[in-house]
C-alpha cells in the first residue's frame, strides 16, 4: 500500500467505507419509492426489495473477498465504485422504463403472482448489480487497512462502524431531506455523486484511470441533465400536478366533468371532485348513507384517512350545520385538497395517523368513515378488532362506522372476510353494500339497531330528491352480516398477504383480457389497445 499516497492516511478508507454505507440504504430507500408507483408499498414489496439487496450485499462480500486476496490493488475497488456510481445514477433515466417494459413481458406471460413477480424482477434488474459492487467495498478495505494482526480487529472495528453509522445516515437523509425536497429521481443523482466523488478523488489523486474517471463523469452529467424528471407515468402528458411526499406518489388528473387524485401509477383513483357538484358515482356517494342511518340532522363526522376531502365535503353539501373533521397522515395530499379539489375551509383536518388520534381525543362522532385501505396497503393497526374497538368508543350514542372497502372479494379465507368478521366481533349489527361499477364495498356498523332498520327511518329525512333515491336503492341492496370466527389482532394481521392474494386473483382477470388480444393481435394489438 506504500505507493498509494492517498491511502496512507486511513481515513479516507473508512471515508469510503462510511460514504458506501450511507448510499446502500439511500439506494434500498429510492428503490421503494422508485417501485411504490407501480406495485404500491406494501411489506411485501418492501420484503422483496430488503431481500434482492440483502442477496446483492451478501454476493458482493463473496466475491469482494475473494477478489482482495487475490489482487489487493486498491484501484479495483475504487473502480467498482465508479462503476456502481454511474449505475446508480442510471436509474432516475432508465428505472422507470424497464419496470413497464418488465410488466409488459409479464402481461403476456404470467397467469398468477403478477405482482410479486414483477417487482422481484424489476429489482433484480435495476438495483442488483450497483449493491453487489458496493458490497465488495468492506471486505476490500479490510485487506488494505489492516497492517499486522496486533491491530486488525480495531481496524476492523473502525471499518464496521463506519458503514453502520453510515448506514444510519442514509436511512434517515432520504426520508426526512432528500425525498421530500428534491424528489426520488434526484436523490439517486446525490447519492450516485457521491460515490462518484469518492473515486475522482482516489483515481486524481493516483493519476491513474483517468480515461475511465472522464467517461465515467461524461455519463454522470448526462444522467444529472436527462434524470431528473419526476414523471412516473411519463406517458401522460395532461396531468395537472404529479409528485411525491414522505408517504405517497401523488397524481392529480383533470378533465372537463372531474378531478382525481391517485397514489399509484398503473391503478386505482383515491379520490374525485365532480365540477359540477352532485353526487360522484362513487363510493362516497354511498358512505353517505351513514349520516342518514345517524338520524341526526346535523350529525358529527370524522373521516379517518380524509384523502382529497370528497367525502367530508359531501357531509357539508348535503346535510346543512354538519361539522366535518378529517385525519389524514400525508400533509402534502391535504394540500392537495386546497389546491385542485375545493375543500372546504370548514373541513378542520389533522396530520395524523388514525389510530393514534383517536388514542389521543375523548371526542364523540355521529359517523367515523375509515377510508384508510388503499390499494392492497391496507395498514394493519387499522384492521383489528383492538382498533375497532377504539372506534365504537368514539361513536356517540346511535352513532354509525363507515368503512370503504376498496376492494371487494368473496370467498372463504379473503382479506374482507376476515374484516368484517372482526369487525363484526364488535358492533351488534353489520351490513355491506357493493358500489356498482367499481371494486369498491361499503360496510356499515351500528350498535343496537340494524343498519337497515337506521337507513331506512333516516331515509324519509333527506331532502334532496337525487340522494334519497340513492339512499332507497341502497336500502334494497344492503346485504346483512353475521359475523365468522377470522379475526384480525394487533398480534396477528397478515393483511399484506391476504391483499396481495386478492389483487392477484383482480390482476389474473385483467391480464386475460390482454393475453386474448396477444394471442390474436400479437404485441402490437396490445400496444394499440393501450393508445
Amino acid at each position: 500500500m506504500g505507493e498509494h499516497k492517498i491511502l496512507k492516511n486511513k481515513w479516507f478508507l473508512y471515508l469510503t467505507e462510511f460514504f458506501a454505507g450511507v448510499s446502500v440504504m439511500a439506494v434500498e430507500l429510492g428503490a421503494s419509492r422508485l417501485l411504490a408507483p407501480y406495485f404500491s408499498s406494501s411489506q411485501i414489496v418492501w420484503t422483496i426489495i430488503i431481500g434482492t439487496i440483502m442477496i446483492a450485499m451478501a454476493l458482493g462480500n463473496l466475491y469482494g473477498g475473494r477478489a482482495a486476496d487475490k489482487n489487493p490493488d486498491p484501484a479495483r475497488l475504487y473502480r467498482r465504485i465508479l462503476i456502481a456510481a454511474v449505475w446508480i445514477a442510471a436509474i432516475p433515466v432508465l428505472g422507470k422504463y424497464l419496470i413497464m417494459g418488465i410488466t409488459g413481458l409479464l402481461i403476456i406471460t404470467v397467469s398468477t403472482n403478477f405482482l410479486v413477480i414483477a417487482a422481484f424482477v424489476s429489482c433484480m434488474l435495476i438495483f442488483v448489480f450497483p449493491l453487489f459492487l458496493l458490497g465488495t467495498v468492506t471486505p476490500s478495505l479490510v485487506k488494505v487497512t489492516v497492517d499486522s494482526l496486533d491491530d486488525s480487529g480495531r481496524t476492523v472495528g473502525r471499518l464496521g462502524a463506519c458503514n453502520t453509522i453510515g448506514s444510519i445516515l442514509g436511512t434517515f437523509l432520504p426520508t426526512f431531506v432528500t425525498i421530500p425536497a428534491v424528489g426520488t429521481a434526484v436523490t439517486f443523482l446525490i447519492f450516485s455523486g457521491v460515490l462518484l466523488a469518492i473515486a475522482l478523488v482516489y483515481f486524481l489523486s493516483e493519476k491513474t484511470k483517468l480515461r475511465a474517471v472522464i467517461i465515467a463523469v461524461i455519463l454522470f452529467l448526462l444522467c444529472l441533465i436527462f434524470g431528473r424528471s419526476t414523471a412516473f407515468a411519463f406517458w401522460e402528458d395532461d396531468l395537472s400536478y404529479e409528485g411525491e411526499s414522505v408517504y405517497n406518489y401523488l397524481q392529480v388528473k383533470e378533465d372537463d366533468r372531474q378531478v382525481t387524485l391517485s397514489t399509484n401509477v398503473l391503478f386505482g383513483v383515491q379520490s374525485v371532485m365532480m365540477k359540477e357538484g352532485g353526487l360522484t358515482g362513487m363510493y362516497y356517494d354511498y358512505a353517505l348513507a351513514g349520516p342518514v342511518m345517524a338520524g341526526k340532522d346535523a350529525p358529527k363526522v370524522l373521516v379517518l384517512g380524509n384523502g382529497s376531502g370528497t367525502f367530508a365535503s359531501q357531509c357539508l353539501d348535503y346535510f346543512p350545520g354538519c361539522t366535518a373533521e378529517g385525519v389524514e397522515i400525508d400533509g402534502k395530499i391535504t394540500q392537495l385538497a386546497w389546491d385542485y379539489f375545493a375543500m372546504p375551509e370548514a373541513v378542520q383536518v389533522t396530520e395524523y395517523d388514525g389510530r393514534a388520534y383517536l388514542q389521543a381525543i375523548d371526542d364523540r362522532y355521529d359517523v367515523i368513515l375509515v377510508d384508510a385501505y388503499q390499494d392492497i396497503t391496507i395498514p394493519f393497526q387499522m384492521s383489528s378488532v383492538e382498533f375497532f374497538r377504539l372506534v365504537r368508543d368514539h361513536l356517540a350514542e346511535g352513532g354509525v362506522m363507515v368503512v370503504n372497502i376498496n376492494m371487494r372479494s368473496d370467498g372463504e379465507g379473503s382479506i374482507n372476510q376476515y374484516l368484517c368478521d372482526t369487525i363484526a366481533s364488535v358492533f351488534d349489527a353489520v351490513a355491506t353494500v357493493d358500489v356498482p361499477y367499481t371494486t369498491n364495498r361499503e360496510l356499515f356498523a351500528c350498535v343496537g339497531e340494524t343498519p337497515a332498520e337506521r337507513l331506512a327511518a333516516g331515509t324519509e329525512r333527506v331532502a334532496d330528491p337525487a340522494l334519497r333515491s340513492l339512499m332507497v336503492r341502497i336500502s334494497a341492496d344492503l346485504v346483512p352480516y353475521a359475523g365468522g370466527e377470522r379475526i384480525f389482532t394487533d398480534d396477528q394481521a397478515p393483511v399484506e398477504l391476504l391483499g396481495m392474494r386478492m389483487i392477484d386473483g383482480i390482476i389474473g382477470q385483467e391480464l386475460s383480457y390482454y393475453k386474448e388480444i396477444y394471442a390474436r393481435d400479437g404485441l402490437q394489438g396490445i400496444l394499440d389497445d393501450f393508445r
